[in-house]
């Protein structure tokens, strides 16, 4: 298995005024660019750049414009930030997510950009709980996106196929959407769709292809270890899918309390549901009435744990567990990292929240 590769500062060597290549750093970054022809790669947060470290190994330099313990929703760019964007060979974000980054990358980057919204199906906000008040059916909706996932004879995915087809298409002429080509008028972010896709490691699959993809056209030389990196990252992603198909398939329950919906990917990747004290916004405050239900929820569904998130308070999730007696328990939506899991990775992350799914719904 690969070892990660932080997201960490670039070192400058003193001696020679290089910048160190194939390792992440945080977006204040006085030594991020590559001074050598390596690819430049700009990612708006964490997950992103996780998957674009792996895939540019030694040949480039990836930065995270999100710094480990900010809130990745609220980040606003410094001017240097901005510089990272325009300096870019390639810029990797989430339409609608960061405004800001969205702002910096339309008014200055002319370089790649890969957009990863438009590389899967987004779930609708008001569909991605899976719970709707005390239902507990799928839609055919669901079903028919569940199908769309499921795994093949040998226990991985038949669908990268259809995105190498997809690939295919969009890069069979060897061109780039460059400049002003690139086009964000597509109908996602800003409310359109629940953002927290990279929570389905099938969808990390494809966004890890894509940045291969695009890797390899900006620096064909090195386009063969681009894709060996990519196959070893996915290999991966597709063990913890399987891991949490196994994990998760016998519970005695398969509802969870979060404090916001930001979990509606795994949950419809592994059917369950979720309700969010909150929501789907993590700063709203939930209503008296909304507390009520989520009060009647838990009891008639014998829940034993209400989860918060690491860098949200966790101050309406403990009231809630104090007054019916219930646990408390950390589950990541793995937006970025903070000083406590500045070493843990996506993949340790997941199993994590693996873990504590498990212990919570009794999972066999």
């Amino acid at each position: 298995m690969r070892t990660r590769l932080p997201v960490r500062s670039l070192v400058v060597l003193a001696a020679s005024g290089m910048a160190l290549t194939g390792c992440g750093t945080d977006g204040d970054s006085e030594a991020a660019s590559t001074s050598n022809g390596d690819p430049f790669v700009v990612a708006g947060f964490y997950p992103l750049a996780f998957a674009a470290e792996h895939v540019a190994g030694e040949h480039g330099s990836v930065v995270n414009l999100t710094q480990p313990g900010v809130d990745s929703h609220d980040l606003e760019l410094t001017a240097q930030q901005v510089g990272h964007v325009s300096d870019a060979d390639l810029n990797i974000y989430l339409d609608g997510f960061q405004p800001a980054v969205d702002q910096a990358i339309e008014q200055n980057s002319s370089a790649a950009v890969i957009d990863v919204a438009d590389l899967v199906e987004l779930l609708p906000e008001d569909g991605a709980s899976g719970h709707d008040s005390h239902a507990d059916d799928h839609t055919d909706e669901d079903d028919e996106h569940e199908q769309d996932h499921d795994h093949d004879e040998d226990g991985h995915h038949d669908d990268e196929s259809d995105h190498e087809d997809e690939q295919g298409d969009d890069h069979g002429d060897g061109e780039h959407d460059h400049g002003d080509s690139h086009d964000h008028s597509h109908d996602h972010g800003d409310g359109d769709g629940d953002p927290h896709l990279w929570l389905d490691p099938t969808n990390m699959v494809t966004i890890t292809r894509s940045i291969a993809d695009e890797l390899a056209e900006i620096d064909p030389d090195n386009a063969e270890d681009y894709q060996n990196n990519a196959d070893e990252l996915v290999q991966e992603l597709e063990t913890l899918d399987d891991e949490f198909h196994e994990g998760l398939a016998q519970c005695e329950r398969s509802l969870i309390v979060v404090s916001h919906e930001a979990f509606g990917y795994l949950t419809h990747r592994y059917e369950m549901e979720q309700l969010g004290v909150a929501g789907l916004d993590p700063d709203s405050e939930p209503s008296p009435a909304r507390v009520a239900e989520v009060h009647d929820t838990i009891e008639s569904n014998d829940i034993t744990t209400v989860f918060y998130e690491p860098l949200t308070s966790a101050d309406i999730v403990q009231t809630v567990a104090d007054d019916l007696g219930l646990e408390t328990a950390v589950l990541d939506p793995v937006e970025g990292l903070t000083d406590e899991t500045s070493d843990e990775d996506y993949l340790s992350l997941m199993r994590q929240n693996l873990d504590a799914l498990r212990t919570a719904n009794g999972c066999t």
